[in-house]
């Protein structure tokens, strides 16, 4: 009896446990059958069905694909096929004659079947993969699909031009930039071939730097800074152009502005030596020539500051050093001084003509010298001092004791008979006045000497006399002189006179 009981259990636990296996599988079965709907998605082939060259249907796959092309008609598949399958195009129109033609690329494999009435079956598959697909992780898929879409964004809203070259030359790629400037240079052009807008070397050494090209002309015209890098998958190499409008125009300006620049120092008597940081000639007008004597193809090879100064020191036209290494000396002064700030030194050259060198700072250590000749400035200098020094020394030979005033009354030059009669020659007019009133006793003539010499007087041409400090005779006359100045000048007379008739004889040459 206890047997039969323990076996009766044993049913009833196998029976429940078959119920409940049962139970789960019949749970998961819609799970197990929508994930099996989708892996036969993902395995399924694609195949797109074309009415002419409008499709007209296409497994899920093929739609997916569709949906990353510009559109959905045949020109736009053939576009994506043309850089996997180069031969799809010609493939496709052997098509009405054979009925069923192949194409092999390196992955892809083309199947095409003319239906009749215009249309077509394309079939696409991976001759890499077994079977109809490769079946991968999902969420390696969804990753992979997400960086894909990424990475073509980026590359199509990036702002410049980039295209892949196959090993043959032909465009198989293009970014959407590369098509707008494609689509706006040549209108109605179809999509496929992507037509070549720049005509490049094909040896990547020649674009290692950069080669600048330009689209179309006019107003229309873009410049662009194209450079390239090799492609390891099929010999093949992506190039980028990256626009140069800016820079072309920048550079075009500081060209034109040097150009006027050069037109306007080649009419400048002086001359200009302009140095770079490095201190090599980088510009120079005629009269450079012209003073120094240096010969055009020196000055245009660009010569350094030393080598200039060297063939100078060689045509003797800088000043006769003592030595090389003194000179040297020199000459490094001259250029520390010129480029710490505004510098000007004066040659006296071995034949007689001096030269004004000035240097001058200019930005990024740059350093500009001009070379002016003040022969003609330097010898009317020497004939002006000689002659006035020849003035002063007659000034100064005559009795009359003269003296020059500037418009606020400060003495500028006296001579010796002044000097004599006025022991200090340096006191302002006020002093003046009160030493000559004081000399002249009060007297007419020292009042009406004083009342035009007063501050504010008018000083028109007057003459008179006055006592000296030693009972003499002084007489003295006022003359305007140009510019507001004027000149006053004492004759002595050596004949003394009693203070009556002095004053008589004083009254009478003031007022007569």
């Amino acid at each position: 009896m206890h047997h039969l009981v323990t076996a009766a259990v044993a049913f009833l636990a196998a029976f429940a446990a078959l119920l409940a296996v049962l139970a789960v599988c019949r749970y998961l079965e819609p799970v197990d059958r929508g994930r099996r709907r989708r892996l036969e998605q993902r395995l399924a082939p694609i195949v797109f069905l074309f009415d002419h060259a409008r499709l007209a249907d296409a497994t899920e796959p093929g739609r997916r694909l569709l949906a990353r092309l510009p559109g959905t008609d045949l020109e736009s598949l053939l576009g994506w096929l043309g850089p996997r399958l180069p031969n799809a195009a010609a493939t496709l129109a052997a098509l009405p004659d054979r009925g069923t033609v192949e194409a092999e690329g390196d992955r892809l494999h083309l199947r095409a079947e003319d239906l009749g009435e215009g249309m077509m079956r394309l079939t696409l598959s991976d001759s890499l993969a077994e079977g109809t697909g490769v079946v991968v992780d999902a969420l390696s898929q969804n990753a992979l699909e997400e960086e894909v879409e990424l990475l073509r964004q980026a590359v199509d809203g990036a702002p410049l031009l980039c295209w892949r070259e196959d090993g043959a030359g032909g465009i198989a790629w293009a970014n959407a930039a590369y098509l707008a400037e494609a689509e706006t240079r040549l209108p109605g052009h179809p999509a496929w071939p992507v037509p070549r807008l720049f005509d490049l070397p094909p040896d990547l050494a020649a674009l290692e730097g950069g080669q600048r090209q330009s689209l179309g002309d006019g107003a229309a015209q873009r410049w662009f800074m194209c450079h390239a890098r090799a492609d390891a998958e099929g010999g093949g190499r992506l190039v980028f152009a990256l626009p140069a409008d800016e820079a072309v125009h920048a550079e075009r300006s500081l060209r034109e502005f040097v150009q006027t620049l050069a037109k306007t120092f080649a009419d400048l008597p002086i001359g200009l030596a302009v140095f770079d940081r490095g201190r090599n000639l980088q510009l120079f007008n005629p009269a450079l020539i012209d003073l120094t004597g240096l010969p055009t193809t020196f000055l245009a090879a660009r010569p350094s500051l030393y080598a200039l100064l060297d063939r100078l020191r060689e045509a003797r036209m800088v000043p006769e050093p003592k030595d090389y290494r003194s000179w040297q000396r020199q000459m490094s002064t001259l250029e520390a001084a010129a480029a710490s700030g505004h510098h000007v030194e004066t040659w006296s050259l071995p034949g007689g003509r001096t030269y004004r060198v000035t240097g001058r700072p200019h930005p990024d250590g740059a350093l500009a010298f001009l070379f002016e000749d003040i022969t003609s400035e330097m010898s009317m200098t020497r004939r002006f001092r000689a002659q006035l020094s020849v003035g002063t020394q007659v000034v100064d030979t005559l009795d009359e004791a003269l003296a020059v005033f500037g418009s606020d009354g400060q003495m500028l030059l006296g001579n010796e008979a002044w000097r004599r009669v006025w022991d200090d020659d340096v006191l302002p007019l006020p002093e003046r006045l009160r030493a000559i009133g004081g000399a002249g006793g009060g007297g007419p003539g020292a009042q009406r000497l004083a009342e035009l010499l007063a501050p504010g007087a008018a000083r028109e041409g007057a003459n008179g006399a006055m006592a000296a400090t030693d009972g003499t005779l002084l007489a003295w006359r006022i003359l305007p002189l140009p510019g507001g100045q004027w000149m006053l000048g004492f004759t002595p007379n050596p004949a003394r006179v009693q203070p009556a008739a002095m004053a008589g004889e004083a009254l009478r040459r003031s007022t007569g």
